[in-house]
């Protein structure tokens, strides 16, 4: 925008100063026309007075004061340190020597501009200023400007010049046009702050709601609670926000639906299962009533970790302050109590609270300390806080996870372990319920396998001060 505004103004000044500089081209032309008539008019005049009359005719002239011309007769071509180019000078030379050739009919006209102060007036001997003012200093000089004189010579006879010398009343004949004067710039920057400003509002009238549009998109994963968006602005951007309201319902009554279906399958799968575990337990063969038990076993377990998995999923609570280096302390207790071993590095600076949802927070450190514990028997925390979000790093002693497999483990109900036990190997749903709840922090968890031996889990957290929803 701000090219396009330069770009306009620099044409529009462009055309018109060619308009001006034409302008000012055609009045030079005709004021200059005039005074080669007038000075035609005067050296006609002084070719026509006898040799012995022109010198009273001059002392005449001189002793009158402001004429519009100086004459003079010279014995020779007064040298004249010429001035001046470029079409205005262009237009005056040709002009005032075409009309005397013309009106004159001689061929050797000498037409010049000098400066006041450089101009010499009687067989170059004598300048302008020294001239008395009543000779001269009336007719070309205009203080306080210094515009250029015109000079023109003739030869009237052999030793004998005429010399009339003349002001054409422009100041600025040779000063050259100022294209970007200080008004002008002035003006420009003007339009263009005026433009930008306007521009501005309107722009910031048009994307206000595409940002609330943005930001409802960023906050809907987290939280389909969140209230309608604002159907105004735009047609084109009310009708998306009408798209938007009505895609976020329908993502609601599905995720609604889901969890009604699960707490369906639940209540209905429990009376079976308890029915099939009675009659597992009246069977006469030991090997197969523990099998079957085991069985029913899994498949208990399948179904609760499907339901812990949608209600990880949508664990709704406010927000509020959490202490991380307590947290992971109070996991660390309940861990060793069955038997696992976790070492919270200690710092000499404790790290300051977190702003999260503190039961969701606590289900994804769990999940990972129980992961690390389990595989690797230890896990050694880290904490680190670096001002804007706060790292933590879990290593632990086990076998560590294939490359090829860091991305896989995330997914729903894949275990590396090989057993479908519970008790070797759990639902395979612990890493993606700790990730999901990271994510809906703003962090993230990373895997990575050590250098020397076990698994290290990176889990980043930003610090905001609040937290939409999960």
């Amino acid at each position: 925008m701000i090219a396009g505004v330069l770009a306009a103004q620099g044409a529009s000044y462009a055309i018109w100063t060619s308009q001006v500089r034409s302008s000012h081209l055609a009045q030079l032309d005709e004021l200059s026309t005039n005074m080669a008539f007038s000075i035609a008019s005067t050296m006609k005049f002084f070719r026509s007075l006898p040799v012995d009359y022109r010198h009273i005719v001059l002392d005449q002239l001189r002793n009158m004061g402001g004429t519009r011309f100086f004459v003079s007769v010279n014995e020779r071509r007064l040298i004249v340190d010429d001035i001046g180019s470029g079409p205005e000078k262009e237009v005056v030379v040709n002009n005032v020597r075409s009309v005397l050739t013309q009106q004159l009919n001689i061929d050797d006209v000498i037409v010049e501009f000098s400066r006041p102060e450089d101009l010499r007036v009687f067989n170059n001997e004598v300048l302008l200023y020294d001239l008395p003012p009543r000779w001269g200093q009336h007719s070309l000089l205009m203080e306080p400007l210094s515009p250029p004189i015109l000079v023109v010579q003739l030869e009237l006879a052999p030793n004998t010049w005429l010399y009339v010398a003349t002001l054409l009343g422009v100041p600025d004949i040779f000063s050259g046009y100022r294209w970007l004067s200080e008004e002008r710039l002035l003006v420009g920057l003007l339009v263009l702050l005026s433009v930008l400003a306007l521009s501005l509002l309107g722009i910031t009238s048009v994307t206000r709601p595409l940002a609330r549009l943005s930001r409802a998109a960023n906050q809907l994963g987290d939280d389909l609670d969140m209230p309608p968006l604002k159907e105004s602005g735009p047609k084109e951007v009310a009708a998306t926000a009408v798209a938007f309201n009505r895609m976020q319902r329908r993502i609601r009554e599905q995720i609604e639906e889901r969890e009604r279906l699960f707490s369906a399958i639940s209540h209905d799968l429990k009376t079976p299962l308890t029915r099939m575990r009675l009659r597992a337990e009246m069977l006469d063969d030991d090997h197969q009533r523990e099998r079957f038990c085991a069985s029913l076993d899994e498949l208990d377990s399948l179904v609760k970790g499907a339901l812990a998995s949608v209600k990880g999923l949508d664990l709704h609570e406010e927000p509020a302050p959490v202490d991380l280096t307590l947290l992971l302390e109070e996991l660390a207790e309940e861990l060793s109590l069955q038997g696992g071993q976790v070492t919270v590095e200690k710092k000499a600076h404790p790290v300051a609270p977190l702003i999260a949802k503190p039961l969701a927070l606590k289900r994804c450190l769990a999940n990972l300390l129980e992961n690390a514990v389990f595989y690797g028997k230890q896990a050694d925390v880290q904490l680190s806080d670096q001002g804007t979000s706060v790292t933590l790093q879990i290593r632990d002693d086990g076998p560590g996870i294939p490359e090829d497999q860091l991305g896989r483990v995330f997914s729903p109900f894949v275990r590396l372990e090989p057993s479908r036990s519970r008790h070797t190997g759990g639902s395979g749903l612990g890493l993606g319920i700790a990730r999901h709840i990271a994510r809906a922090h703003g962090g993230d968890i990373a895997l990575a396998n050590h250098a020397v031996k076990g698994l290290v889990v990176t889990l980043t957290l930003p610090r905001q001060e609040t937290i939409t929803g999960l």
